[in-house]
């Protein structure tokens, strides 16, 4: 049931032709955002186009375009002759039109004027198109994201004085419809301060905070690209199971995203893989689940526990920092998990050499996954300590 909140109702004060909302995790940022344009939509006189506009069309589809269909549905607006699935319209009565589209298609950035638009997620979008679509939208802009790190809408609209821009910051708390386990999920993060910082408070982190940077996101993997391995993270009723391929091309790796889903059991696992392709590639997993190794092995899985010996965290981040890493744009929850993966921080705020264990499901896998390209002298030398010599036979 969505409900307004009072995160819904600063939103639906604000009154500048650009509507700037940052804030932290399950602040219903998006959810309230969605809920003005709709209403917006509703009660016009004369009909006007919105454009919903995220980072990539996945992305686009598991988050905002979700929302918004849910929206509409909870309410008991929905008509499903007004839906067109295949162009991502919406016609309301009064003969509004949202639209959704990614940011990633040069054309539909440059295409023609609306009336509002919504940048979902703006921090994941660049200012160049972010820019061409703002210039050719004659009402509203609401913008909003997660301030992890100073990016396009700090300079070009919240400082800049020629700018018509409410800025509104909303967290948590702004959000009373959420059950008391999530607040207590989000409240143990206190001791991650950069966390806190951006997820709990909704103030602008720090980048520098980041595990890892520099990736490339890329549309699909080529086709001479030679898949090396899969890594899997097991999980279940409070963490995703994560299953990830990894390739190498022209110099790095490529990481894709095959599997993310929490409750899923060592069959539904074994039956996800068979039906992908290359499905007896060798998988190297969590060793800390040598139960479920061993069942998926019983099932037919090609499949053997990581080296996780002292140091082998760090070292294998080491590793993987040091490659050109690109990664596919499909892999949604991977691109959370890499903007989210922060090192911790001591008391006085300074970041160390640990990184916290939360938002590295898929990029534990295809740390594991990468475990045999790593220096050989590394690897020997684990295996003479721990004696793990089945998880080093190729």
């Amino acid at each position: 049931m969505f409900q307004r909140t009072t995160a819904t109702e600063k939103i639906l004060s604000l009154r500048k032709r650009i509507q700037v909302i940052a804030g932290g995790t399950s602040a219903s940022k998006t959810i309230s955002a969605l809920m003005k344009l709709i209403d917006m939509a509703q009660s016009d006189d004369v009909p006007t186009l919105t454009s919903v506009v995220s980072e990539t069309m996945p992305h686009l589809r598991r988050g905002a375009m979700r929302d918004f269909l849910n929206i509409m549905q909870d309410r008991g607006y929905y008509k499903d002759s007004a839906w067109n699935r295949t162009n991502f319209i919406y016609t309301f009565e009064t003969g509004s039109t949202m639209e959704f589209f990614s940011a990633d298609s040069p054309s539909k950035t440059r295409g023609p004027r609306r009336d509002r638009l919504f940048i979902n997620e703006g921090n994941n979008i660049k200012w160049e198109a972010a820019d061409q679509m703002m210039v050719r939208t004659r009402q509203l802009i609401i913008i909003d994201f997660n301030p992890t790190n100073e990016f396009w809408a700090y300079e070009e609209i919240i400082r800049n004085p020629d700018r018509d821009c409410d800025f509104l910051t909303l967290t948590y708390k702004d959000n009373e419809a959420l059950a008391p386990e999530i607040i207590t999920d989000i409240e143990a993060h206190k001791s991650n301060k950069n966390w806190w910082k951006v997820y709990g408070l909704g103030q602008l982190g720090e980048s520098e905070a980041m595990v890892y940077k520099g990736w490339r996101m890329i549309d699909e993997i080529p086709h001479e690209a030679r898949c090396l391995r899969r890594g899997l993270d097991f999980g279940y009723s409070n963490h995703p199971s994560a299953l990830g391929a990894v390739y190498y091309y022209n110099g790095g790796f490529i990481f894709d995203e095959e599997l993310y889903r929490k409750g899923m059991s060592n069959q539904d696992i074994y039956d996800k893989v068979e039906l992908l392709p290359s499905p007896q590639k060798l998988i190297i997993a969590d060793s800390a689940e040598p139960k479920s190794i061993a069942e998926l092995q019983i099932l037919g899985a090609n499949i053997i526990g990581a080296n996780k010996g002292s140091g082998s965290v760090s070292q294998g981040i080491q590793f993987v920092q040091a490659q050109p890493i690109s990664m596919t744009k499909r892999s949604v929850n991977a691109w959370k998990e890499y903007r989210n993966y922060m090192w911790l921080t001591d008391k006085d705020g300074k970041i160390t050499n640990e990184p916290e264990d939360a938002w590295n499901h898929f990029l534990d896998a295809i740390r594991y996954a990468l475990e045999p390209e790593m220096p050989v002298k590394r690897r020997k030398e684990e295996r003479m300590v721990t004696g793990n010599v089945e998880a080093l036979i190729y």
